[in-house]
């Protein structure tokens, strides 16, 4: 199978990568490293590229080169992981968020439908897209709320990916993503609060808590994500729309300090500060759809989750890494 995965050079995207490519696969990455690390791909070029079966193109999905890549590499499967991801700076700036988030997905759709590409498995938010359920956890027949700029955006994406469906006989797979965390997610970002967390405990330093630190989350690890991307990019009885990619349990913001600390052997208590505009209180995900249609389960619970993370950190902690320009 051919693959192009973009966001490669994300947290998700090359764990992605390196699955498709132990699988036997051969991937082609984009990524314009506007927050993706190219060490998180070193593994796979220098494993897989000078057979072929990698290549890393450093490109922004929104540049008109796309089309030229997807058209050359004749893809079964474009998994579409790209994406503005900071919900913070999706309130501060609303535009640049819809310009990755939206336009991009359609950039990649177009080059997909000049490609003659009907599978994509792309990358919805299933934390945001609900706003604030009443029922936990939540089904996919839930009506969408959006209640921030990001959660929006990505919402419009799936718009697109369902418009496409119908319109060009397109095979698109939105997989609505709880909180993901694990290894190589960045520790010094604002998103990704397992990260943020560990990486400050380790090395000595206070976190804060936005809000009360009741606010609930689904988290799901790296890993049982990457398996749901995988299978969905093979599965051919699934129908397009979106499929809940979590765990079904909510763990909040305390518990995790709790949860961290106990694998640390204690560190300091949290600060508190108000909550973050745009943010939800809680949210679960109902993954009976995925797990029917793809036969897909997560396999790591949060405690577990959390060691791996830290486990992996204590390696990988340097100084914060300064991100490179835009492609």
């Amino acid at each position: 199978m051919r693959a192009i995965v973009t966001g490669a050079a994300g947290f998700i995207g090359s764990t992605l990568v390196d699955r498709l490519l132990v699988e036997g696969h051969q991937v082609v990455g984009i990524d314009n490293l506007s927050t993706g690390l190219v060490t998180n791909l070193e593994h796979a070029s220098r494993r897989y590229g000078p057979s072929g079966r990698f290549v890393f193109t450093r490109v922004d999905v929104r540049a008109s080169a796309l089309n030229d890549i997807v058209a050359a590499t004749r893809p079964d499967v474009v998994y579409h992981l790209a994406a503005q991801v900071d919900l913070r700076a999706s309130v501060t700036d609303p535009q640049h968020d819809a310009s990755c988030n939206v336009l991009g997905t359609i950039n990649v759709l177009e080059a997909c439908r000049l490609a003659g590409v009907r599978r994509i498995v792309y990358a919805a938010s299933g934390g945001s897209r609900y706003g604030a359920p009443v029922r936990l956890p939540v089904t996919e027949s839930t009506a969408p709320n959006p209640l921030s700029p990001y959660a929006a955006a990505k919402y419009a994406g799936e718009v697109y990916l369902n418009a496409y469906a119908d319109m060009y006989g397109m095979v698109p797979i939105s997989l609505g993503l709880a909180n993901v965390y694990g290894p190589r997610q960045n520790p010094h970002g604002e998103a990704g609060v397992i990260a943020v967390f560990s990486s400050r405990l380790l090395t000595g330093r206070p976190v804060t808590v936005f809000g009360d630190g009741t606010a609930s989350r689904d988290y799901v690890y790296v890993d049982d994500v990457v398996d749901a991307f995988v299978r969905a990019g093979r599965v051919q009885s699934a129908a397009p729309g979106i499929y809940n990619i979590g765990t079904g349990q909510q763990t909040t913001t305390n518990e995790v300090h709790r949860l961290i600390a106990e694998a640390l052997g204690g560190t300091p208590p949290p600060c508190y500060s108000p909550a973050r505009t745009g943010e939800v209180q809680a949210i679960a995900l109902d993954v009976t759809k995925a797990r029917s249609h793809f036969g897909w389960a997560p396999s790591v619970d949060v405690e577990r989750g959390i060691k791996h993370t830290i486990h992996w950190l204590r390696g990988a902690l340097e100084p914060e890494p300064v991100a490179l320009a835009d492609a």
